[in-house]
């Protein structure tokens, strides 16, 4: 693991320590475990904004729609 300086305005700080000591971790694991979780919503969100782009890239002919309306499986109304 590499060491690294973090500067956090003090109500920031005392706001991680206290959730830190609720998790029962110290303050650079609770800053590691937010760290991933920011990194993989950020990559789900490229990841969502890429296949939107792809879907409104290409739109299907009915003819390909028309064979997935067998699959389908409609509420009872």
């Amino acid at each position: 693991m590499e060491t690294i300086q973090v500067v956090l305005d003090s109500q920031l700080l005392q706001a991680a320590d206290r959730a830190a000591r609720r998790g029962k971790l110290n303050r650079s694991a609770l800053i590691r475990n937010a760290l991933r979780e920011h990194l993989k919503r950020l990559q789900t969100r490229e990841l969502e904004a890429r296949d939107r782009k792809g879907y409104q890239n290409s739109s299907p002919d009915d003819h390909e729609l028309a064979a997935w309306e067998s699959e389908a499986e409609w509420p009872l109304e």
